[in-house]
Formats: C-alpha cells, structure tokens, sequence
C-alpha cells in the first residue's frame, strides 16, 4: 500500500477525505492529516508519505509553497492539489515543481480515487523502472547482451527514457558514438516463421553490418542500430544481402525499413519512422527496402483524399464482356491507387467501394462466393496482392457476361455487317454513323464488339470490302471510269485517293490492274 498525506486548513474537508475516499481499493492507505503546510512538511520529513493531496489555499504555509519545497527535498513524492475554480489557473503554475494533477473543489470520492489509482500506477512504474535498473547491474558480465537487446527496446518504445538514460548506458555498455548519428534498421519476416528464425536474422545482420552499435527483437521484428559512418548506398547494398542470405538458407523473405540518420537520442523518433515505413509494404510489397523518401508527405496524404473514381468505364466493360479492357482498367485504378499512398484504411474503402459495384454484375448465385472473396481481400496486407484478387474476380465476371451475351453480340456485328454491305457506296458510312444512326449504340462499345467477333477493325473492315468490290468490278467491265468506281464505292470526288487506297490493297493502282492479263 502506497501512503498518503491528507492537508487542509478546513476541518469538515479534512473528515470528509478521510471517510469517503475508498483508499484501499485505490492501493493506498490514509497516514495521517495536517491543517496547513508547515505542519505537513514536518510530517513529511519524520516519515515520507508516497502520496500528498493539498488544498491551495492555506495559512502559514500554501500548497504551492509545500509542493516546492517537497519537490526539492523529496522528488520522488507524487501530489495532487485541491483548488477553486476561481484558483485553477493559479494551481497550474506548479506544474515546475512536478505536479501534474488538480481536482476542482468540490470533488467527489471517485475524482480523488481516480486520481489516486493513477500515481499508483506511476509509482508502480517507476519501481518497475528501479527494479530494471537493479537487475540490469546484477550479473553485469554474464547478462550483458541479454542487456542490450532490452535496453534497446526500452530506449525506443519507452516515452520515459532520454538523453540522460542513454548517457548512463552508454557508459554502463562502453558504447562511444563520440558526435557520429546512426540509423535504424527494422526487420520484418513475412509469412510464418518461427521465433529462433528472429535470432537468425539479428545475426546474419550482425555478421554483415559494418559498424553495428546495438540490436534487439522488438515484438516480431528484428530492430538493428548502426553508425552512420558510410555511404547508404553501400548501406543499401549490405540490407540487400542480409534479405538474399536469409532467404537462401531459410525460404522466407524479408520487408526492410531504414530510417534516417540521426543522434542516438532520438532513437525513438527514428524506430517510430521505421515502423512507419514499414506500414508502406502494403504499396511497395513484400521483400521491399523502405524508407522515409518512399512515404508520401502529410500534406500530399490529405490533398490526395480529394480524389475520386469514375466507375463508368470499368462496369460497363465488365457488364459487356470486355475482359482484357476491363483488367487494363482495373491496372489503372490500382496504378492510381498505389502512386496516391493514402493510409491503407482509405486505400481498402476505395477498393471495397468498386468491389461491390462490380460484384453487382455477377450472376446472383454467385454472389456468397464473391462476398467470400470481399473477406479475403479485406484481410490482404500488400495492394498487389489486392489487385491480383480484384483482377481474377472481375475476369470471371466479364467473361461469364460474355458468354451470356455472346448470341447477342452475334446478332450485332451481323447487323452491322449487313448494313456495311448495302450502305458500301455511302461516303458518311463510319462507325460513329453506324452506331448513332443506325443502332443507337455507344461507338466505342460498337467498335471492340466489332474486332472481338470479326478480328478486324470496322474502318479496315469496310476499306478491304471496298476494294475488293472494286477489283469484281473491273473484272466485270474494263471500260469502266476510276472516278466512277471512287464515286460507286463511297470515296466521292476523290479518285485519287481511291487510287492510293486500292494500290495499298492490292498492290497496284486501279489503272495497272486493268492492264493486267486476267
């Protein structure tokens, strides 16, 4: 039980505390009482309590002249001051003097407990923090790399160590960077892996690192600090064969964040870049050395969630059978999705957002199998691996469209062919007129409907059938005019350029092939 020193002028204050706060039930015991800071003080220097709760405003002594003079001579003494509110602000100057909690008069039983439980709590840390130190000076020689690794990762996860503490392990370890900065290097082991396979990475990087000061697992990573004594592009090269000899001898392949160089005391800073930067193995994928320059800026980040996608194009080559149009679209969309480096969550919702949309085309019992995939892809960690799912889903619906649809498709382009064959001698025949005037139908649409079932492009289509109309009639009559034949075949009053077309067809010009021997 942590002892508290209870201090108030006002002795219905004093009475009130004393019998409603639930002190055990905080972790705490009430040690006594005083009516104003001198009397506290001289309790507190017979027997120290761990814990003072003061009212402000007092005779003799105040309690900030109590909170500064505790925090003097006992700095370990956590307080919590009662104030007025018309004395808050006031309270709030002896943050100095280390006292970070205020509780507004009146206060109920549970604001004190409350505020209690948590110096508790920071005074179980701090001897948890005491208690580590102790333990790090015992077996000194026989514990020392065991050490390291954990001072290590209490120096980069824990907000409470500084450039003090590192001065005092620096020391304790004989480490002397003298002014030279370092870097970070966190390892990340994808897929599954075994714990011992941690220790096998932090050794080969200690074999091939150059200059390596200290290294530590941290959760399911291997974290590695180096001076920053060579070139990064050496450094690069070396992170490099780290990942290739550990997939050698092990099969599993490493994702690699490196930070930028700077003290050891922003250490923290530093392993909080790298974590970062590993975040990004969702763009860059799997087997990827990650730094700070590869993460998009802030302000970048939230301009980019301005942007928005037209799903128009894409379902509606999926809805028509387009296949291989619609898995270049979807390459686009991730290409986009990809070059914008939004947080993953944004990322997901875009994704989720056209998944949906394009499931919506699929046959109806083949929506649970899809709504499957939708959780698969949700639980994905790379945006490649996103995409390969997205592609393969919007591949089979597009195609199952096309086969559904494919008589339909048939009955067009025969139309289409039909009406090429009786409007052969109308200049204005293209397929936009095609489309508009004689089918009502999207041109674009038309036209790849028109390759995919024929192999060939309608401007092609219509030119060699053209030409080849033309060749039967000169067959037919040699006698006959070119321009005649320009005009009779839809290239109007232009029969040279009905000349230069037939030349391209056939091999010759319009004269040459009526010389020619039949």
């Amino acid at each position: 039980m942590y002892k508290v020193l209870l201090v108030d002028d006002e002795r219905i204050i004093l009475d009130g505390i004393s019998n409603v706060v639930p002190w055990q039930e905080a972790g705490t015991e009430l040690m006594g009482t005083a009516r104003n800071g001198i009397e506290a003080f001289e309790k507190i220097q017979q027997d120290p309590p761990d814990i003072i709760i003061s009212d402000i405003r007092m005779p003799g002594m105040d309690g900030l002249q109590l909170a500064e003079k505790v925090s003097e001579q006992f700095p370990g003494i956590r307080m919590i001051l009662l104030s007025g509110f018309s004395e808050f602000q006031y309270a709030q100057s002896a943050m100095k003097y280390g006292v970070r909690h205020y509780l507004l008069k009146p206060c109920n039983e549970s604001k004190i407990t409350e505020a209690l439980q948590e110096l508790v709590d920071e005074l179980k840390q701090s001897e948890e923090e005491e208690d580590f130190i102790r333990n790090m000076r015992y077996g000194l020689e026989k514990m020392l790399p065991q050490m390291k690794e954990q001072f290590l990762k209490e120096f980069v996860t824990n907000k409470t160590y500084g450039a003090h503490d590192w001065a005092y392990y620096a020391d304790l370890f004989s480490i002397d960077l003298g002014s030279r900065r370092v870097r970070l290097i966190l390892f990340q082991l994808e897929g599954r892996f075994e714990f011992e396979h941690l220790f096998a990475v932090k050794n080969i990087a200690g074999e091939l690192l150059e200059h390596p000061v200290l290294s530590s697992t941290v959760g399911d990573h291997v974290l590695m600090v180096v001076e920053d004594r060579e070139d990064v592009s050496r450094l690069h090269e070396r992170i490099e064969q780290i990942r290739t000899t550990f997939l050698h001898y092990y099969k599993i392949d490493l994702t690699i964040a490196l930070s930028e160089a700077d003290e050891i005391t922003r250490a923290r800073l530093l392993y909080r870049q790298t974590v970062e930067c590993l975040n990004y193995r969702f763009y860059l994928g799997e087997g990827s050395l990650i730094t700070p320059r590869d993460i998009v800026d802030v302000q970048s980040r939230e301009a980019a969630k301005e942007w928005s996608y037209d799903d128009e194009k894409l379902l509606l080559q999926i809805k028509t059978g387009q296949r291989e149009e619609a898995v270049e679209e979807i390459d686009a969309f991730f290409a986009k999705i990809g070059a914008l480096r939004l947080d993953i969550e944004t990322s997901k919702s875009y994704v989720i957002q056209l998944f949906m949309a394009v499931v919506r085309l699929a046959d109806p019992e083949r929506m649970n199998d899809y709504m499957e995939k939708l959780v698969k892809l949700a639980e994905m960690n790379t945006l490649a691996a996103i995409q390969s799912l997205f592609k393969e889903m919007a591949g089979e619906i597009a195609l199952n469209n096309y086969d559904k649809h494919k008589n339909k498709h048939s009955a067009i382009v025969e139309k289409v062919t039909e009406i090429i064959e009786e409007q052969l001698g109308n200049p204005a025949l293209s397929l936009n007129w095609v489309a508009h005037q004689m089918l009502y139908m999207n041109a674009d649409y038309l036209g790849k409907l028109f390759k995919k079932e024929t192999g060939e492009k309608f401007s092609n289509y219509v030119m060699r059938l053209r030409i080849k109309k033309a060749t039967e009639v000169i067959e037919k009559n040699e006698d006959v005019k070119i321009f005649e034949i320009a005009e009779m075949l839809g290239f109007g009053d232009n029969p040279q350029y009905f000349s230069q077309v037939f030349k391209k067809y056939v091999g010759c010009t319009p004269s040459e092939y009526m010389k020619s021997p039949s």
